[in-house]
């Protein structure tokens, strides 16, 4: 999902529309829909320009309060939060991301990016079996213009129920609807892994790795993912070359962990 963030919201000059004392006369200065709209223009420059999901989320949430009925700013909200919970588990507010996420779909029911953000978010939450129901009928929605997210993240939540020839088929079909999305054969890696079977499992996590799209190699849990295959393969310093990566871009997450303990005993 957050490979698509600038995808989804392609920002132009923006307009800050504000309100002042001096100008109460003028049409529309007051319309909260259009402060709102300037709240939410803020919001996405601090995120998406300046990096600072904090202060957008203050003006996001302004926004959503101004305009209650604005389904691309109530789908911003529950990006932002879904944002918080990749960043740090101490401030991830699933529940906040579902509520503002379903708000968004009883506002705007064909909004098919914020069903796919339900999804995720769902999965998440631990709760794969609701992720199903809500993504199942995106992945037979002809309008969806990213089929690849539907079935991918349909099955992501496939290998969270223990689901494997059901994982395995949905992955199939996203990395059919674009061969360049890389977590796509990344999760298919984990699939065929679980199932048992090794060469599947590491030609899967190295097309992921070496498809040249924005963010593919820096999958952290790919490069484990291959160097785990490759030491149980006995191909001891491919392994360590994958693990060393792996720890490189990240020594601190449970990913970086399991990479570093494995290094450890190849030495």
């Amino acid at each position: 999902m957050k490979n698509r963030l600038a995808d989804l919201f392609r920002l132009a000059v923006f307009v800050l529309v504000g309100a002042c004392s001096s100008n109460q006369g003028a049409p529309g200065a007051q319309d909260p829909s259009r402060q709102a709209e300037a709240e939410y223009d803020i919001a996405r420059d601090l995120w998406l320009r300046r990096g600072k999901p904090r202060e957008a989320l203050d003006h996001a949430l302004k926004a959503a309060d101004l305009d209650d009925r604005n389904a691309e700013v109530t789908h911003f909200v529950a990006l932002l939060y879904l944002d918080f919970c990749s960043r740090s588990a101490g401030d991830c507010r699933l529940t906040e991301a579902e509520r503002f996420a379903r708000r968004t779909l009883e506002l705007q029911p064909e909004f098919r990016e914020a069903r796919n953000t339900l999804g995720v978010i769902l999965i998440h939450a631990k709760k794969p079996a609701a992720a199903v129901e809500v993504l199942k009928p995106l992945t037979d929605d002809i309008l969806y213009q990213t089929p690849e997210n539907a079935w991918g993240n349909l099955g992501w939540a496939y290998l969270e129920l223990g689901k494997l020839d059901q994982a395995i088929d949905a992955l199939r079909r996203s990395i059919a609807a674009q061969p360049r999305f890389c977590v796509g054969h990344h999760r298919l890696g984990i699939a065929y892994e679980r199932r048992g079977e090794s060469a599947l499992a590491l030609e899967s996590f190295t097309r992921a790795l070496e498809t040249e799209a924005p963010g593919c190699k820096e999958i952290q849990e790919a490069w484990a993912g291959r160097g785990r295959i490759r030491e149980r393969m006995g191909e001891v310093a491919a392994a360590r070359t994958d693990l060393e990566r792996c720890v490189e871009l990240s020594a601190s997450t449970n990913v970086g962990k399991e990479c570093s303990s494995i290094l450890a005993k190849l030495k």
